[in-house]
């Protein structure tokens, strides 16, 4: 088993980086030193390097070495990485993939290239692909395989084992078997270590579970969610009449999750998430990430000056009120936010519904209510010390008032999102904090014109 060298890495990387072309012998050298390296490290070597360099890489790389870190990429570097080979040797690399890692990479290539690359599949590998790239986007039958045994009730424990050893090179798992009738129904899955206890003349239908499924049109992220959560190893695929179409492993869900969760973290920071690995993408794509959130929010903060602008004239008569800007809009857009990212989990990992959007009005309402007597509170007796007693009066009750409306307005704003089919995550940090802010100063200078009597 090959160690981790990582000042062997920074070597090739600094060696790789140059601009000239490498001569026979420093190649012989490199793919020499690219032998010795770990597939860890060596996949960090691709993440790191540009498409043009990542494909040099596994030029030099022995060609099932080279498949493996291929499919060990994500599918829109392994796209930019097809683009950049741009020779025959990347049908090798696509008929390597599982047929719904073939799909999804092919979701990143131009038409032209990726209608080549499936005429060049044998005709197996093209039908199974053709039957996952029939189902839409953002479904379990985008992502499951159709590479899976059939398995019946009245096999023996020696014939399945037979059946797994034969097909153990194209399946796509044998740890979570599905169980189908002659009409191919599922009607239970067979778990290995039922396999393994049970004598090799027993029955099928002995050792079987009772299944759960996913039906090919179920929400992937949802779906993904459920199987990591459930501590199962793969899930059966059915069609609308409980007929067996595939199968959706743990793996496929993990990847899912990771790429739903990186994008809403980007979102809620204000950006896109990124396709590829920071260090090979390339910079033009990182602005595109930013600039439509940075100007969508610059829109958005217009409204704040738009309400400073109409209440000038009170800030004129009592110019204190001023001090107390920031931490009333920092106050209100950090309690939206944490309402907004609380629920938006909560969606995620299905402890909340759309049906339950009253629920979580009600319960971030009581919050917000206590968070505003906690704030409003300190906020009273420090600006009264400081200031004088109607000052005081102002802050306390913009406090609460302000913790309440942006925390009930947070927990529900999620909620709206997912039921007119938006993402979630859109409506959290920075668009809460944005529409917070502005309320915020409606609630404080309304307040400071009825107790001041400005």
């Amino acid at each position: 088993m090959k160690t981790a060298h990582p000042a062997a890495a920074r070597d090739l990387e600094r060696r790789l980086g140059g601009r000239r072309e490498a001569k026979a012998e420093e190649l012989e050298e490199i793919q020499a030193q690219l032998a010795e390296l770990s597939f860890r490290d060596l996949k960090g070597l691709v993440v790191r390097a540009s498409p043009s360099r990542g494909a040099k890489i596994l030029r030099l790389l022995p060609p099932e070495r080279s498949a493996a870190l291929f499919d060990a990429l994500g599918a829109a570097h392994q796209a930019d990485i097809i683009r950049a080979l741009g020779d025959d040797k990347v049908v090798n690399y696509f008929g390597a993939l599982g047929a719904e890692d073939r799909v999804a990479l092919l979701d990143h290539l131009p038409a032209e290239i990726a209608d080549r690359l499936i005429r060049e599949l044998d005709e197996d590998d093209q039908k199974v692909t053709g039957v996952v790239l029939g189902y839409k986007k953002g479904t379990v039958g985008r992502r499951m395989s159709p590479r899976v045994p059939v398995v019946t009730p009245v096999m023996t424990v020696d014939e399945v084992v037979e059946q797994l050893r034969d097909g153990v090179d194209t399946l796509e798992t044998i740890y979570t078997v599905p169980v189908v009738d002659e009409d191919r129904i599922v009607c239970g899955v067979l778990r290995m270590r039922s396999l393994f206890r049970a004598a090799g003349t027993d029955k099928v239908s002995e050792l079987m579970e009772s299944p759960s499924v996913f039906r090919a049109d179920d929400n992937l992220e949802d779906s993904a969610r459920w199987l990591l959560s459930s501590g199962r190893l793969a899930v059966p695929v059915v069609d609308d009449d409980f007929r067996l179409l595939g199968i959706f492993t743990f793996d496929e869900a993990n990847d899912v999750v990771e790429g739903a969760n990186s994008e809403d973290s980007a979102r809620m920071g204000g950006s896109e998430a990124l396709r590829k690995p920071y260090l090979s993408t390339p910079v033009i794509r990182l602005v595109r990430s930013r600039i439509v959130w940075l100007l969508v929010l610059a829109f958005s903060a217009i409204l704040t000056v738009q309400v400073l602008d109409v209440f000038e004239a009170t800030l004129e008569k009592a110019v204190v009120l001023s001090l107390f800007i920031p931490l009333l809009t920092g106050t209100g857009g950090n309690t939206g936010n944490q309402a907004a990212t609380t629920v938006t989990r909560a969606l995620a990992l299905n402890d909340v519904r759309k049906s339950d959007i009253l629920k979580v009005m009600w319960r971030e309402l009581r919050v917000g209510l206590m968070l505003g007597s906690v704030l409003g509170g300190l906020g009273f007796a420090i600006a009264t010390l400081v200031f004088d007693l109607n000052i005081g009066t102002v802050i306390g009750a913009t406090l609460f008032l302000i913790c309440t409306f942006s925390a009930t307005v947070g927990g529900m704003m999620p909620i709206i999102a997912k039921a007119v089919g938006a993402d979630p995550a859109v409506f959290s940090n920075p668009f809460i904090s944005t529409f917070c802010d502005a309320t915020g100063l409606v609630i404080y200078f309304l307040m400071a014109k009825t107790v001041l009597g400005i």
